[in-house]
């Protein structure tokens, strides 16, 4: 999977499938910009990569944050090819009688209007130049209510209803849309998860959880040509079908 000379955008870069992501595509030949509100921890990230590699301090709920960090990223690297929706939070878990709205609705500025706001950022520069990749980090939560996650599973259903919708807009103008359920993974999150001990998901065990290199290996995946009769769709990693295709089984 040879991406020498494409740029690739990574929201929530500084960790967990963000981290993992930046270093696979580094690894395909790309050139990654890393976007996370963690300055420092993208830096440290940024330099084990080398010179293919630049870090944008950038919180998506800011839509003129995320916009500066489509214009950086053209600035450094003079194209904009891939981009990876993946900043998203878990935080706060909470029964939907007892949310806190402040905090719910913190969810969702950064599970679904940062989606947004990194398509509507992207999708012009990538239309002018002829066409471009975005990719979203989903979840099976889209699809299934889940005790607790009101928050994240709205978000994630809409976020992928914004996949749906980007591909019927930009499909014939160049644009490859796709959404990746990367199952559960072992990251932060997923020590998060655990200590509220809530619904089922709580009580998985730690080697239950896939390695955040298999999602980041899907996404790399996702922008050659091998993922196009998946484009406008979701790719799950509980397929054992869709692993082997990836190369993870």
């Amino acid at each position: 999977m040879d991406l020498t000379g494409k740029t690739v955008l990574i929201t929530g870069a500084s960790r967990g499938i963000g981290e993992a992501a930046a270093h696979a595509f580094a690894s395909a030949g790309a050139n990654v910009a890393l976007a996370a509100r963690s300055g420092d921890a993208i830096a440290a990230i940024a330099e084990k990569i080398g010179s293919s590699a630049i870090t944008i301090p950038c919180d998506v709920t800011r839509y003129t944050q995320v916009e500066a960090a489509v214009a950086a990223t053209i600035a450094a690297f003079g194209r904009l090819d891939i981009l990876i929706n993946n900043a998203g939070v878990i935080e706060p878990i909470s029964h939907l009688s007892s949310a806190d709205p402040e905090g719910w609705g913190t969810a969702i500025d950064i599970n679904l209007k940062g989606v947004f706001h990194g398509m509507r950022a992207a999708m012009p520069v990538m239309l002018k130049q002829g066409g471009g990749t975005i990719l979203t980090v989903g979840s099976g939560a889209a699809h299934n209510p889940l005790e607790g996650w009101s928050h994240y599973c709205a978000s994630k259903a809409g976020a992928l209803m914004l996949t749906h919708c980007a591909h019927l807009e930009g499909a014939d103008r160049g644009l490859r849309v796709m959404s990746l359920s990367p199952g559960t993974v072992a990251t932060q999150m997923q020590h998060e998860i655990k200590a509220s001990g809530v619904n089922p998901i709580s009580q998985l065990d730690w080697s239950d959880h896939i390695p955040p290199d298999w999602p980041a290996r899907a996404l790399v995946w996702m922008c050659t040509a091998q993922a196009d009769a998946h484009l406008g769709q979701e790719i799950s990693l509980r397929d054992p079908e869709m692993r082997r295709q990836v190369g993870l089984a």
